[in-house]
């Protein structure tokens, strides 16, 4: 992948490992390089930048153009340079935005909620796609694999994306939860791939038998590029959860708040603004709720009492 703004690009490398493997966890990783950076404007009147971390996309990775030219368009209507950070993991976000070594991030809606516990982590705006600011967990299997249930990948081999993702972690753990087992119990071998792309990757490669990803990103390879996942077949689909937003530290100034918020959410009406969208099938921002993210503080919830 090669970014439009590219000072540094980030590679994937996935370095499949077994894990799970009784006593003890061991973990799969993908490696990026953690800066994305634009180059600053002189024609900007505020040289102090805006800190804004991408820790969740809700397209795949190969979109982070658009990404990049969308913080582009936000550099120019606050008149204030950008700077993008990248981290492997939600939770790397997370410790830099509670202390205010981040001023946005977009987040997994997981993380959203432990930051939202831990440190009054403050909702901004939500995409909306496909008529609704909701997703949902894909359990994918490969195209010719027998398995059509949930209950048929007992013993076999799982992809997680991230320990704090929702779809790519709470909730398959949740329904096993809820089944009376877990993840280390029921699985033969466990992998995290730091990426729903590369879990997707992961199970048409073969490389494990199952994976949980974010239903959205499916979808956008279903409706960009299909043979990306014509090896992959869905055999469950879960309940809808608050999508994943845009988050800012509490003590953020309000007068910056507002007006950051003001061109998300304005975003779709300017043409440039409704183009970027496009490519990632944003329809627009929203001003998102936080009881949308109830169902995964439940599940969160559920699990912390059977432990």
């Amino acid at each position: 992948m090669q970014l439009h703004f590219s000072v540094v690009v980030f590679l994937i490398a996935l370095v499949l490992l077994p894990s799970c493997k009784k006593p003890e966890e061991k973990k799969a990783a993908v490696d990026f390089s953690d800066r994305i950076q634009i180059p600053q404007d002189n024609q900007l009147k505020n040289s102090q930048p805006i800190r804004i971390a991408i820790a969740a996309m809700i397209s795949p990775k190969e979109t982070a153009q658009y990404y990049e030219q969308m913080m582009k368009y936000v550099s120019r209507k606050l008149e204030r340079p950008v700077n993008i950070t990248q981290k492997k993991t939600y939770d790397e976000v997370n410790d830099m935005l509670e202390r205010k070594e981040l001023d946005i991030a977009f987040v997994c809606s997981g993380p959203y909620v432990i930051g939202k516990k831990k440190f009054s982590m403050e909702l901004l705006v939500a995409p909306m796609l496909y008529g609704k600011p909701f997703y949902q967990a894909y359990f994918i299997v490969h195209k010719d694999s027998p398995v059509n249930d949930i209950k048929e990948l007992k013993g076999k081999r799982f992809a997680f994306t991230d320990p704090a993702s929702n779809t790519g972690k709470l909730v398959p753990t949740y329904i096993l939860s809820k089944m009376g087992t877990d993840p280390e119990h029921y699985f033969k071998e466990i992998i995290f791939t730091y990426g729903h792309d590369n879990s997707i990757k992961a199970v048409s490669k073969g490389l494990v038998d199952g994976a949980s990803v974010d239903g959205l990103i499916w979808d956008y390879y279903q409706d960009k590029n299909p043979d990306f996942i014509s090896n992959t077949k869905i055999i469950f689909k879960s309940p809808l959860y608050g999508i994943p937003p845009v988050v800012v530290h509490p003590q953020l100034p309000e007068a910056e708040k507002k007006e950051i918020k003001k061109i998300f959410l304005t975003l779709h009406e300017d043409p440039e603004g409704k183009k970027i969208l496009s490519e990632l099938l944003i329809e627009k921002f929203i001003v998102p709720d936080d009881a949308s993210y109830n169902s995964i503080r439940e599940m969160q919830s559920w699990i912390d009492r059977q432990n």
